[in-house]
């Protein structure tokens, strides 16, 4: 008996086990498991994206990006990996939308341009946000979008999906349930429960429900895994901004996140019931104000609103302004407004400025320069703190996550949509509400679960799920190579060497002339300069003694200068070569050229 054949006799009879082949001790996928995977959304905040794929079909769950940190320079978006995908293009494949975040429905774009999608399947206000990106895309024409509700139900060959209200800071939020062939999903997408909410009220009957026939696997948002008790109703948010905007004695400006609906729409309904008119300003918040009064979700009239060309002329204290810029974006009108190269306004003082918002985390320096701005130009600055309540996150605090587990029941549990932290948070809280720690999964994108007869399993099967940069609306991805030279240029500059040669003679016709960007600054280092210029010349002329190529004549440039720059700086700026040929020496080789071009195609015939 072979050593392979000893260690499956020896091993316990677990499921573990008999799922395993002692061929490279790797599971071995059957045709009837279903496999669940995500490409983004797992160890980071944003780009969401999970999927579930059994035998030809595969069902995705949201497609979102991330937006990029400071150091990924000239990078506009951050979107999953899709290369897996593609190569499974020929599966059949539906997307289904829980609701309408960018970090949920941003990356349709990109996927609609390299992966077959059948249909897209999406609650009403998400359907009109993807719409409005699309047609500013102008791809609008051939994507089958269709609206679907807590009543709706989605038929595949392999899958059956079935949809419930959750509370989140944008209408139309769902939750899924999801039937496979070897057992239930349960996929909450972003939620919290609220008590007193401004919108639709969660189906706490359907989650029940659901947890009472049976649930194989929770994936579960866990964005505020960190933080305890009950988040604060939305509703505590509304008469905390209605208080502000009575007291407020000048102009009211409010900067909150254009996505959140609820909280816009009470902003606007404080500013008409204290007799305030409404202008707004931010291209996102001018969108989602028109798509919510479109669909009846902000139910303000025209009479109420007013246009920059009226704002001078309206009385201060019948003035509020909803804008964006509540994170301390550089451009956004916000931001604008506290450098005062906004278009249309001006701080006065007796202006009042509130963020009803928190700070994302790595954006706290950025919000502490536009509130100093601010209150420079004599603007009263209201932030969210223990004295009010401007604030309130749509994402569940760890007692909300611990009632999503005790309704849902599952018996294995997957926390998503958070940082690592976020994750292992999560892990610990359904620990405490029952669920047996061997049936929990923290997982990292591309890592894959194996369903089969209603058990879950890990699987040793990796998915490419890295991050592709997007830069513009190339979705081929920036490359390290290209990020990694933009820090460079950002930290370093660059040093560009001209350098004029006839390739006939092998010579240096001049002293090769060195320009900087960003590097030293060229009036006080003439020196530096000159003597670089020399040293890169000595070099030239030595290679240059023997037939020599041009790869050959730039790598000396580079060997020689990049040195010799870190020692005079402990800097290293990227060295460009530039070689200039002569006219006659460029004659010359386009006629060599030529006649080899001829001589080839003689042979050929």
């Amino acid at each position: 008996m072979n050593t392979n054949k000893k260690a499956m006799m020896s091993a316990p009879n677990t499921d573990q086990n008999i799922l395993k082949e002692e061929n490279n001790n790797r599971i071995i996928h059957k045709k009837t498991d279903t496999l669940v995977y995500a490409l983004g959304g797992l160890g980071e905040i944003g780009k969401n994206m999970y999927c579930f794929e059994h035998e030809n079909e595969i069902l995705i769950v949201d497609a979102g990006v991330h937006f990029p940190e400071e150091n990924l320079l000239g990078v506009d978006y951050v979107i999953p990996d899709f290369g897996y995908l593609v190569k499974n293009n020929h599966k059949r494949k539906i997307l289904v939308i829980t609701h309408g975040h960018e970090d949920h429905i941003g990356g349709i774009p990109f996927l609609l341009k390299s992966v077959d999608i059948e249909a897209i399947y999406a609650p009403r206000f998400a359907v009109a946000l993807i719409n409005k990106k699309l047609e500013e895309r102008r791809m609008l024409r051939g994507v089958k979008i269709i609206e679907i509700n807590e009543g709706s139900r989605i038929k595949m060959e392999h899958f059956t999906v079935g949809f419930f209200n959750t509370v989140h800071s944008i209408p139309d939020s769902l939750g899924l349930l999801i039937t496979t062939p070897n057992g239930r999903v349960v996929e909450t997408g972003d939620f919290k429960f609220d008590l007193t909410p401004v919108g639709t009220n969660a189906d706490y009957q359907i989650m029940a429900y659901i947890g009472q026939i049976g649930v194989t696997l929770l994936m579960s948002d866990s964005t505020n895994s960190g933080v305890e008790d009950f988040s604060i109703s939305e509703k505590k948010v509304a008469n905390a901004i209605l208080e502000i905007t009575k007291k407020a004695t000048g102009r009211l400006i409010v900067a909150t996140f254009a996505s959140n609906v609820h909280r816009v729409q009470q902003i606007l309904e404080s500013a008409v019931a204290s007799g305030r008119k409404v202008i707004v300003f931010g291209r996102s918040m001018e969108n989602v104000v028109q798509i919510g009064r479109k669909l009846g979700n902000i139910k303000i009239g025209e009479e109420h609103f007013i246009t920059a060309d009226q704002l001078s002329h309206t009385p201060a204290n019948k003035v509020c302004i909803v804008c964006t810029g509540s994170q301390g974006e550089p451009l956004a009108a916000l931001s604008r407004i506290a450098s005062g190269t906004h278009r249309f306004i001006k701080l006065i003082p007796g202006d009042t400025v509130v963020f009803s918002s928190s700070p994302i985390p790595g954006n706290g320096q950025s919000v502490n320069q536009v509130v100093n701005k601010l209150f420079k130009a004599g603007a009263n600055v209201l932030t969210k703190s223990i004295l009010n309540n401007l604030h309130t996150t749509g994402h569940a605090s760890q007692e909300e996550q611990k009632l999503m587990l005790q309704l849902i029941k599952p018996k294995y549990f997957m926390p998503v949509h958070g940082e690592y932290k976020m994750l292992v948070q999560h892990r610990d809280t359904a620990i405490e509400t029952g669920v047996a720690p061997e049936n929990i999964f923290t997982c990292a994108n591309g890592d894959v679960l194996l369903m089969r007869d209603e058990k879950v399993y890990q699987s040793s099967m990796r998915i490419p799920a890295d991050d592709i940069y997007v830069d513009g609306n190339d979705i081929s991805g920036v490359s390290t190579a290209v990020l990694k030279d933009r820090k460079i240029l950002s930290d370093n500059g660059l040093v560009s060497v001209i350098i004029s040669i006839d390739s006939r003679e092998s010579k240096i016709l001049c002293k090769p002339v060195i320009v900087s960007r960003g590097f030293v600054f060229i009036k006080d280092s003439q020196s530096l300069l000159k003597e670089a210029e020399l040293i890169v010349y000595n070099a030239l002329k030595e290679r240059m003694k023997t037939r020599t190529t041009f790869s050959e004549i730039k790598n000396t440039i580079r060997s020689t200068l990049e040195p010799f720059l870190y020692n005079k700086t402990h800097r290293n700026p990227i060295v460009i070569p530039v070689i200039l040929n002569s006219k006659a020496a460029m004659l010359q080789m386009q006629q060599q050229r030529a006649l080899k071009n001829s001589n080839h195609k003689a042979a050929s015939e």
